[in-house]
């Protein structure tokens, strides 16, 4: 009776549409409707969960709206969540994933892999054979407690697999977080999660041939079938796809035909896969790895999919998973025990297996633990594992709580038990050329950190190198670092996957690393070290904006470098004026400059030589110092008389003194008065060389400061000052001050209303190196000549660095 009120109820299917509840509709009780309000329900919650728990690195909390959580209220289950709409729901959500899936395998490098070095290998099979063999073990118990009269094949498949398995993409975000994406421990940890996650795909297809209702014979050809689908995507459709990617050059538009044509071959696979037996999210995974990676194609892909798939298709996965499973189920003492049983096997097949083959390839105890719990992490292909182990009636809905809630505390855990275990030291070498005048005086190599976001900053950067490499001085090198926020898409994991890694963060060493846009500034940054004498290295930085300063100071301290040059936190709009492209990036060069391991300088862009490139012969820059006095004009005054060496620069120094005195009326210590009046009578000598120009400008007040600069930038190209100059009432320049790291000079030269009354000059502010600021440096183990001795931070510092 049960079963038949069950069918009645099923053939009633929900509407698509409503009249509307003034036609007394009610919208909750039609499929478009109510698929709206679940989308926008799940898409609050969950964003919202991620932000509360991101700490712990949960995957999304899905499981909250289901039956565990605020499904407990059948009022709220059967209104939001009716039994009805769930059909559309898991259809919505694995159209998602299947095109999630396309992008993962779009992602995916098989090169890269490849290359996996032989340690990797062996830990990726440690990893994996353990926790498997463990699995197995586990099944046989399930069978017997939970699941009875499940069968053992698929069941034993399936345990293992969702046992042994390791997120590649939240792993990822968790070394990312850490610090950890470029050090040894960390390239290990992904090599060998990538390689785990090709196996884990391998066993899954296999779990899902077995786990058909037929014979033996028939999931024997399942697999052969599924293994034809791949020799025919390889022989008739790669070729299709390589020449769309070969008709599509770099700098024009993908066609949309073959953005449509790529997309229907998609479905086709999922199609094919799904009536193969395998599953519909094969097909399209696999046909993301067919898809070349050379050229444009592959990027625009992403760019056109990841937002639409992450943002909204994704969580409607999570939360499908979610509504599946019932922490309810799982009650008494036997489930209790079963839940720590697995959880203890999981946790132990993957941290000791790994640990054991890490100590035999004499890694020490501390990394080869911490890999071990890094190896531990589940994520979305769990989920993937063990929805498709519930659907095809193989786990039951208590096995299917415990091990989804296995998978959840295995990657709760990994982020403390890293950071207890875990704790790393890098060596520095110290060293003295910590600023521009030091590098300068002693004449040696000129380092510069060129900070930049996107490739609009590349033009200008690029000429501001130029002007900077002079005649006279024998080396200038330019790291220059591309700083990417770690965002929630996929691209930008995976974009740690394709990168070449040196250092901290990690620069490409040969062109073709980053792909797209990464491709488009490497090149640009060859094309111009192979027309100059400039060592031009490019870096990325891929790191949530919050922790991104760490990246940059610790790279500057890697790198040893004099100067770090930041991109100003607006950018230049078509109409001349400026808009911020986010407050975190406003937090990011303040935090720098705060912590900084040398001089700093931030680059206000006005297009500096215009919208492109320009080439040694034809540069004709005139820029203008402004010196005011203190330590900062110094600085920005050392960095200029370099430029002045550059044959295409004209360079005027204008010093501003007081009506009523022969310097500022500022009290300032007679060291910093006589080191100002060095630096004066050090210019006016270059003056009378020939080298630049030198004038002085008497002033009474901020207003007629004001007058002169905008006389100043009717014909400049670049302006440069120090950060704290001392200026006759500069809190005044200004009404308000929204920059206070440009100081009061330089918050004036970059503000709309000098803009739209003088110039449309670039300014670079400079702040000088200052010890008592530089804390970072002190993080390290400083490299000695015959051992390295830790060194000793007092306890306001060592409150600060926690």
């Amino acid at each position: 009776m049960v079963e038949a009120n069950s069918t009645a109820r099923c053939e009633t299917a929900m509407k698509t549409t409503s009249e509307g509840v003034w036609q007394g509709d009610d919208p909750l009780h039609f499929a478009l409707p109510l698929l709206i309000l679940q989308i926008c329900l799940l898409v609050v919650v969950t964003r919202s969960l991620a932000f509360l728990l991101k700490p712990l690195r949960q995957p999304r909390g899905g499981i909250l709206l289901g039956p565990s959580a605020l499904g407990r209220s059948s009022k709220f289950l059967n209104s939001v969540f009716p039994s009805q709409s769930l059909t559309v729901l898991d259809t919505v959500a694995n159209i998602g994933l299947i095109f999630f899936l396309f992008l993962v395998g779009l992602e995916l490098d098989l090169r890269a892999i490849r290359r996996t070095g032989k340690k990797a290998l062996a830990i990726a099979i440690a990893g994996i054979s353990l926790p498997f063999l463990l699995g197995i073990g586990t099944s046989f118990v399930l069978r017997a407690t939970i699941i009875k009269g499940a069968r053992q094949g698929p069941l034993l498949v399936f345990t293992g697999v969702a046992l042994s398995i390791t997120a590649f993409p939240v792993l990822a975000r968790i070394l990312a977080e850490l610090k950890l994406l470029t050090t040894d421990i960390g390239r290990l940890a992904m090599s060998a999660a990538a390689v785990n996650d090709v196996i884990a795909w391998i066993l899954l297809a296999l779990a899902i041939a077995l786990s058909g209702s037929g014979s033996p014979l028939v999931a024997l050809w399942v697999l052969f079938s599924a293994a034809g689908f791949i020799i025919f995507l390889v022989i008739a459709v790669h070729p299709i796809l390589a020449w769309m990617v070969r008709t599509s050059p770099e700098g024009e538009p993908v066609r949309e035909v073959y953005i449509c044509t790529t997309l229907v071959i998609v479905l086709a696979a999922a199609f094919v896969t799904d009536a193969i037996g395998i599953h519909a999210l094969f097909g399209a995974f696999v046909v993301g790895i067919t898809v070349p990676k050379d050229g444009p194609f592959a990027g625009v892909l992403i760019e056109k999919l990841e937002d639409l798939v992450s943002i909204l298709f994704l969580p409607l996965y999570f939360v499908s998973s979610g509504l599946k499973t019932n922490v309810a189920t799982i009650s008494g003492a036997k489930s209790w025990g079963l839940l720590v049983l697995v959880i203890t096997n999981a946790c132990v097949g993957k941290i000791f297996g790994t640990f054991v083959i890490s100590a035999l390839l004499r890694i020490p105890v501390r990394e080869a633990v911490t890999l071990g719990v890094l190896m531990n992490t589940k994520g979305l292909v769990e989920l993937i594992v063990l929805n498709i182990g519930k659907d095809r009636k193989v786990l039951n809905d208590e096995a299917f709580a415990i091990l989804v809630l296995m998978a959840l505390f295995t990657t709760f855990i990994t982020t403390p038990l890293v950071t207890a275990v875990y704790k790393p030291a890098r060596p520095v070498a110290p060293y003295k050329q910590r600023t521009v005048k030091h590098a300068t005086e002693t004449d040696s190599e000129f380092r510069v950190m060129a900070c930049f976001h996107t490739s609009r900053n590349i033009p200008t950067l690029i000429n501001l190198i130029e002007s900077s490499r002079g005649t006279k001085r024998r080396r200038l090198t330019v790291y220059a670092m591309h700083l990417v926020e770690l965002s929630e898409r996929p691209s930008a994991i995976f974009m740690v996957q394709r990168a070449r890694r040196n250092g901290l963060p990690f620069w490409n060493r040969r062109g073709k690393a980053g792909g797209g846009a990464g491709e488009m500034i490497e090149v640009a940054f060859e094309a111009y070290q192979q027309l100059s004498s400039v060592s031009v290295r490019s870096m990325t930085a891929i790191s949530d904006l919050s922790t991104i300063h760490d990246d940059i100071i610790t790279s500057a301290l890697d790198k040893r470098v004099a100067l770090i040059i930041l991109p100003f936190h607006k950018m230049l709009q078509f109409d001349g004026s400026f808009e911020s492209i986010g407050h975190a990036y406003h937090l990011v060069n303040q935090r720098v400059l705060h912590h900084a391991p040398c001089s700093v300088a931030i680059l206000v862009d006005r297009g500096f030589g215009g919208a492109a490139q320009v080439s040694a012969k034809s540069v004709e820059y005139s820029i203008h110092v402004l010196f005011f006095g203190g330590v900062d004009d110094r600085e920005a005054l050392a960095y200029a008389s370099r430029m002045a060496e550059h044959p295409g620069i004209s360079l005027t120094v204008t010093r501003f003194m007081a009506a009523n005195s022969l310097s500022v009326p500022v009290p300032l210590v007679s060291d910093n008065i006589r080191a100002d009046e060095m630096a004066i009578e050090e210019c006016k000598a270059k003056a009378e060389e020939g080298n630049m120009k030198y004038e002085e400008r008497v002033v009474e007040g901020h207003t007629e400061v004001a007058a002169a600069l905008r006389d100043m930038g009717k014909g400049a190209n670049l302006f440069m000052v120090g950060r704290s100059p001392q200026v006759p009432e500069p809190q005044v320049l200004l009404e308000k001050q929204d920059c206070p790291e440009l100081g009061p000079v330089g918050g004036y030269l970059a503000s709309g209303e000098f803009t739209a009354m003088a110039s449309t000059a670039s300014v670079l502010v400079v702040q000088c190196y200052d010890p008592d600021r530089d804390i970072y440096s002190k993080r390290y183990i400083v490299k000695g000549d015959a051992s390295d001795v830790p060194v000793t931070l007092d306890r306001d510092i060592e409150a600060e660095l926690e």
